[in-house]
């Protein structure tokens, strides 16, 4: 998820940490987009990291133009998860990083394979020096952090920002970004460099053709399916091999239904918490959608780009997205298409929260493992990657907004930008953040999403079924003592 493209993605593709925070995101936050974040997990990162790797890099000294003191003529190596955003952005801001360290040789790759191709290398002692941790094979944030593989990004965030020699990284951050990058107490081990809107994508001219607004309650959201079906064009697809999708605009659904704290007893693993009456009424409606034969047919079958491409060429109507779809489709979204988001569909005016709440946050995680060679080196990278050149390079050419608060002036935002921040616009402070992708992957990717989700919007189980198997994995989490806990302060 997240851009990460979410096999990902979500690209994203491209999630994190932290505790009550999503107050924090609000309308100030406004004005960030896409991507991210995304699950999968690293089922074993078997040696705990953290002591001195004796290969590390000598530090350099530290000047104004190099505030964390890079060793000058260290190498440095930079692995990106391939997805959604592409490879573009960062290899113009490795050229940067070897413009200022012109004894430099930065080693770059890009693949979609990050556990697969990483995690050996962790267990071994030796990972790159910058990760982007994003895609279907994320390593899992919170096992990485709790077997203290990563670096504390607290050094980054203190030193002076690449433009401004007064201002510090952090202070050029949009609201929510840091705290995302904490899981329990002040570390920083995660640097999410997009920002994501999650909700319900669709074609306003499709939209318009059927007569009809955006619907606000789950009657209209059928009527709209309804009027789409009898014009030969499904209600909604999504990506049924990753159907951890589904969730992008369920979970914000459950949060305007029932109230955050629906999410946050979710999130926390309490007992009962998929029990609540607004998880019951939640999936009752998406199950509805599969009863009614409003599912495009063949969905369960389709991945990620599959589904996006049938939906771009007017197959189906709604699809559960995140922000990064926009620059993933942008080869087989026509022109004419007038991509929007919206906040998801409430069930009727008893809903807790306005319409207009919404899922937006950090995405595309980027981490400094703890036993890189060069981890000043990695941290130098991000630091030029949250400089305001780089932030518009990354805008203009991926159609995302970045974790730096700014960045947008002289672009020419495109459909699905304009219409992601429209959303937030209109979300106010009732922007959620739901943290169970990123503290618990493993089961919000495999077993909520696959096991779950997956099979319920197959038809081959019920809602009732759904809920009991979910709330049974999250039990087990609970109670498994090998999986670092965390929960909403």
């Amino acid at each position: 998820m997240g851009s990460t493209s979410a096999e990902n993605n979500g690209a994203a593709t491209t999630g994190a940490p932290g505790v009550g925070r999503r107050d924090l995101i609000k309308r100030s936050a406004a004005l960030g987009l896409i991507s991210v974040p995304t699950m999968s997990f690293l089922s074993a990162c078997a040696s705990g990291g953290g002591s001195d790797n004796g290969d590390k890099a000598k530090a350099g000294k530290k000047t104004a133009k190099n505030p964390l003191g890079v060793n000058d003529t260290a190498g440095m190596e930079f692995v990106l998860f391939d997805g959604g955003f592409g490879k573009e952005y960062a290899q113009d801001a490795v050229k940067i990083y070897e413009q200022n360290f012109p004894k430099v040789k930065v080693k770059f790759s890009a693949t979609q394979k990050i556990q697969s191709t990483l995690q050996p290398r962790f267990n071994q002692g030796t990972p790159p020096d910058l990760i982007d941790n994003s895609g279907a094979e994320q390593m899992d944030m919170g096992v990485l952090v709790g077997k203290n593989q990563l670096s504390d990004l607290t050094p980054l965030l203190d030193a002076a920002s690449y433009d401004d020699p007064n201002k510090k990284v952090r202070d050029t951050l949009r609201p929510g970004i840091v705290e995302m990058g904490q899981f329990d107490g002040k570390p920083v081990w995660i640097m999410y460099y997009a920002y994501t809107v999650y909700g319900v994508w669709y074609s306003q001219k499709a939209l318009d053709s059927l007569d009809a607004q955006y619907p606000k309650t789950w009657d209209e959201m059928l009527a709209v399916c309804e009027k789409a079906k009898k014009k030969g064009m499904a209600g909604w697809t999504y990506a049924g091999k990753y159907p951890y999708y589904i969730p992008f605009s369920l979970y914000p659904m459950i949060g305007k239904v029932g109230g955050r704290e629906v999410l946050d007893a979710i999130d926390n693993l309490e007992p009962n918490a998929w029990k609540h009456p607004a998880v019951k009424a939640c999936f009752e409606a998406y199950y509805e959608l599969y009863k009614k034969g409003y599912i495009l047919k063949g969905t369960p079958g389709l991945d990620h780009i599959q589904s996006q491409t049938a939906w771009a060429k007017g197959k189906a109507l709604f699809i559960p997205n995140g922000s990064w779809v926009e620059n993933e489709s942008a080869n087989v979204i026509p022109s004419d298409f007038n991509l929007a988001v919206s906040a998801p569909t409430g069930i009727d005016s008893s809903d807790k929260l306005p319409f207009g709440t919404i899922w937006a946050s950090g995405g595309e995680p980027f981490i400094v493992p703890a036993k890189a060679k060069n981890p000043e080196g990695g941290m130098e990278q991000l630091r030029i990657m949250l400089s305001e050149a780089s932030s518009k390079n990354f805008t203009s050419k991926v159609k995302s907004l970045t974790a730096f608060n700014g960045g947008t002036t002289g672009i020419t935002l495109t459909p699905g930008l304009k219409s992601g921040v429209a959303a937030l616009d209109l979300a106010k402070d009732n922007v959620l953040n739901p943290r169970i992708q990123d503290w618990y992957v493993q089961l919000q990717k495999e077993q909520i999403g696959v096991a779950g989700l997956g099979e319920m919007m197959a038809g081959r189980a019920t809602p009732a079924e759904t809920i009991k198997k979910i709330q049974g994995f999250a039990d087990a989490a609970a109670k498994d003592s090998s999986i670092k806990h965390y929960k909403h302060q």
